[in-house]
């Protein structure tokens, strides 16, 4: 039996079916995603979305494909878009007897004595997206009908019908081609079987998309409809749709997808699952090596990266992936710090804590591969980090004569609570923040370290003293007798309970005594823990706000006030075990099973950004999200070994 497979009643219930979706990714840039009834309920998706160089970001080109079975001249479309008045047509989900997702995914449809079974892959290193249709029984002769719904836009637009469209079209090889617009690519769409392409150019008008509509934006499109393939297709006979950004031999494409297909793994099991996921926001492009923050809208963002980098790659059986990814980074972050101009896609380098996230990823390279290993790679980055920090150089890191780092939040986000209002922080927190002092006092432990692996003893006692300096800084500045201030700027110290003071905990090398680490642990466990991950804010806090839903701005206000974020789930499990040690495990294995139900709830196979802070604890925000998919991998595998350990002992 598969593990996440679907049945007819849910299926044809389209209440419960339009909430669950997929997406697809692959190394060049381009994703594919929809729900899992094939009607579209976002902007974002569309059966081939790429990356356009000349126009930035990515763009839908083929928004879906509508599938007809022609039997005795009766049609059978199984197609199915939203229009107003939540009329829904042709339908076509009423067909479905079965979903599953295994190595790929699977529809399975019924109509009369006709069974056809869909298969979609999205090709690994180009922007091309096949779908394999066989016909599994028919009792007569059957035709398949193919009606492909253009856009041509980027994915956060949505088209009307205009005139300046061009619906000229090229033939290729079983095939036709088109480019709506100029400065887009061509979507040939070709099939590996001879077929009769049927000029019928037509604009579908009002098609909505309803998870736009509660996010209060606009939601209605024309999609332009050229006209359709129509060929026949035998009992046991598969045959293959390609649509691409350029033309493939029609007598590769049943290999090209079979090879594919190989190449898949099949998500047997949540960490299967979540693997998968893992390796989706791995990016191979022109220039390096990078992982997308989210999908669909988010791009390379660096605090995201080196946080999900250790869980994506280490965690994930993907260890090569990591130097893969570190050797374009280490050109950001020298770029950076030389003063000289970027000429990598990562964003945001310039974020005060970044530098900090970027070694705690080299130290976890360095927990799972050895610290000679680690040293000998990313030593000198390391320790030209800290030295460029401990000299002043950074435009929004002050090391103060207490030997704690001191950040300008009230202007600018200084942290990954960086949601704003008209430019301004909502949540703004300046001055002394507990996690970048606990990460600095981390990373200058890691350097000493570092430093003794390679024999340099004097640079070891430098790191050590300064270390030593910050560590008993940060007890003394943040420590109020039973936790830790979320950030302290002059007189005024943050009493919110939030997740952050847990890295004071969690981090290989902590500046607090096990008292006050028992103590931390204890209050975040009380009033943040659910079991999706940590609140990010406290509910007994008067601006307590757990729901991210509303219009825009609602859900900025909301995003750090409460909303629970999964990817500190790891931090929490660290810090837990590092408490209660052996007898927290089975607590850990508790919490760790809230996240298994989210593999068949809204995006398939992955973890969404953040969710409701209150239950049902519902997702929202990105579709997949790469710091949750990471953390969650590395907590899962913490707990793991914790229990070995515990049954070998």
């Amino acid at each position: 039996m598969n593990y996440l497979r679907f049945d007819r009643l849910l299926m044809t219930n389209l209440e419960k079916s339009l909430d669950k979706e997929m997406l697809r990714t692959n190394r060049a840039g381009a994703y594919s995603s929809g729900t899992i009834v094939d009607c579209n309920t976002r902007k974002y998706h569309g059966l081939l979305v790429v990356p356009v160089e000349k126009l930035g970001g990515n763009h839908v080109l083929l928004s879906s494909c509508d599938e007809t079975i022609i039997q005795h001249g009766a049609e059978f479309n199984i197609g199915l878009h939203k229009y107003a008045g939540d009329y829904y047509s042709p339908r076509g989900h009423k067909y479905i007897r079965e979903f599953r997702m295994g190595s790929v995914a699977t529809t399975i449809y019924r109509i009369g004595g006709v069974i056809l079974q869909k298969e979609r892959i999205l090709v690994s290193n180009e922007s091309r997206v096949l779908v394999a249709y066989t016909l599994l029984e028919a009792h007569s002769a059957t035709t398949l009908r193919l009606r492909p719904f253009l856009a041509f836009r980027s994915v956060n637009k949505l088209t009307e019908q205009n005139s300046v469209a061009s619906t000229d079209y090229a033939e290729a090889e079983n095939g036709v081609s088109f480019c709506m617009y100029e400065g887009y690519p061509n979507l040939v769409m070709q099939t590996n079987k001879q077929m009769q392409w049927v000029s019928e150019p037509n604009w579908y008008n009002g098609i909505e998309y309803s998870k736009e509509a509660e996010r209060g934006y606009a939601f209605k499109e024309d999609l332009f409809v050229p006209g359709y393939f129509e060929l026949s297709i035998k009992k046991g006979e598969t045959v293959v749709f390609s649509a691409g950004t350029d033309a493939i031999s029609p007598r590769k494409m049943k290999r090209l997808f079979e090879e594919e297909k190989e190449t898949r793994m099949e998500r047997s099991d949540f960490m299967a699952c979540l693997k998968a996921s893992a390796d989706q926001f791995h990016n191979k492009l022109s220039d390096g090596s990078y992982l997308l923050a989210g999908c669909p809208w988010f791009d390379y963002r660096a605090r995201d990266q080196f946080i999900s980098l250790p869980g994506v790659t280490l965690y994930a059986d993907k260890e090569k992936a990591f130097d893969e990814i570190m050797e374009c980074a280490s050109v950001a972050l020298r770029e950076f710090m030389n003063g000289e101009p970027s000429t990598t896609r990562l964003k945001e380098v310039d974020a005060p804590d970044v530098l900090l996230w970027a070694i705690w990823a080299i130290q976890q390279y360095a927990i799972k591969l050895g610290v000679d290993v680690a040293a000998e790679k990313y030593g000198q980055l390391v320790f030209d980090i800290v030295n460029y920090i401990r000299r002043q150089q950074h435009p929004n890191l002050s090391v103060h004569d207490n030997g704690l780092l001191y950040v300008k939040g009230t202007e600018k986000p200084a942290t990954w609570m960086n949601a704003v209002e008209n430019g301004w922080p909502i949540t703004p927190r300046t001055g002394y923040v507990v996690e970048i002092n606990a990460l600095w006092y981390n990373a200058l432990k890691f350097a000493a370290e570092l430093a003794t692996a390679q024999k340099n003893e004097n640079q070891a006692d430098l790191f050590d003293y300064q270390a030593g300096l910050s560590g008993n800084s940060l007890v003394a500045k943040f420590w109020n007798g039973t936790y830790l201030y979320d950030y302290v700027d002059g007189d005024y110290c943050n009493k919110e309970v939030r997740p952050n003071m847990l890295f004071a905990v969690s981090l290989p090398y902590s500046a607090l005594d096990r008292k006050q680490q028992k103590s931390v642990v204890d209050i975040v466990t009380r009033e943040l823990l659910t079991i999706k991950g940590l609140r990010s804010l406290s509910p007994k806090s008067g601006m307590y706000r757990p729901e991210y839903i509303g219009g825009e701005l609602e859900r900025d206000r909301n995003y750090h006030n409460g909303p629970i974020w999964p990817w500190t789930t790891a931090s929490f499990v660290e810090a837990y075990l590092k408490v209660y040690k052996m007898s927290g495990v089975s607590f850990v294995m508790r919490i760790m099973a809230g996240f298994e139900p989210e593999m068949k709830e809204l995006t398939l196979c992955t973890l969404s950004e953040l969710y409701d802070g209150n239950p049902p604890f519902r997702g929202h925000g990105a579709m997949s999200f790469a710091m949750s998919v990471a953390e969650v991998i590395r907590a899962y595998t913490l707990m793991h070994n914790a229990l070995c350990t515990m049954q070998n002992a």
